[in-house]
């Protein structure tokens, strides 16, 4: 297993980034590949999770080890495979879903991709209280001091879209503006980004 890739970033697309480590580039499928955009042509080190099927092999990457952890978690609960597990973690406060986990707070995680209610339950049933060994860390990590209320009524599909637009240049300033518009909207990450750019533009 490649516990960790040093290397330039090269390059982010909109599922991965490309790390050149010796004139090699690994591709580096991540949650939220733009998290990454402030170290671009920089030397990042990413905690990799290599992936190995018959018809599929791809590497997986995360600025943390207990954020791997937690993707690794995950994959071993029934009806989670590793694109559902990225979009778990894509928000970037993987605390935040440690801390549904031992809430079972469904209503929070069914807001992610293909997670559903059913998915939901399951995540609660296979992983409560199989976290405590690095929990604190994500917490410590995520700067977390949410209570759970905040948490339930967090989207993580917008906060994703926000992550996007400012890695596309947009400051907070402007997306103040659109917020509030946004919030009241139930979408998918992509048609947020889409809808604040309609709203951007037009403001």
């Amino acid at each position: 297993m490649i516990e960790y890739v040093v290397g330039k970033l090269v390059d982010i697309e909109t599922q991965y980034i490309v790390v050149d480590h010796h004139g090699l580039g690994y591709q580096i499928y991540c949650p939220n590949p733009y998290r990454f955009q402030s170290k671009m042509e920089h030397t990042v080190q990413v905690f990799t999770y290599q992936y190995v099927r018959e018809d599929v092999i791809r590497l997986y990457g995360f600025e943390t080890k207990e954020e791997r952890a937690l993707f690794e978690k995950l994959l071993n609960v029934s009806g989670i495979g590793p694109k559902g597990a990225l979009a778990i973690l894509a928000t970037g406060e993987p605390g935040h879903v440690v801390h549904a986990i031992e809430e079972e707070d469904e209503s929070f995680l069914v807001k992610f991709p293909g997670v559903g209610k059913k998915t939901a339950r399951q995540i609660i049933l296979d992983l409560k209280g199989k976290l405590d060994d690095f929990a604190p860390n994500l917490f410590k990590q995520s700067g977390m001091t949410a209570t759970p209320k905040s948490l339930k009524t967090e989207n993580p599909l917008l906060e994703e879209a926000l992550e996007a637009l400012r890695a596309l240049g947009y400051v907070e300033r402007e997306l103040k503006k659109v917020r509030p518009h946004l919030e009241k909207e139930d979408l998918t990450t992509d048609a947020y980004i889409k809808k604040a750019l309609q709203l951007l533009l037009n403001g």
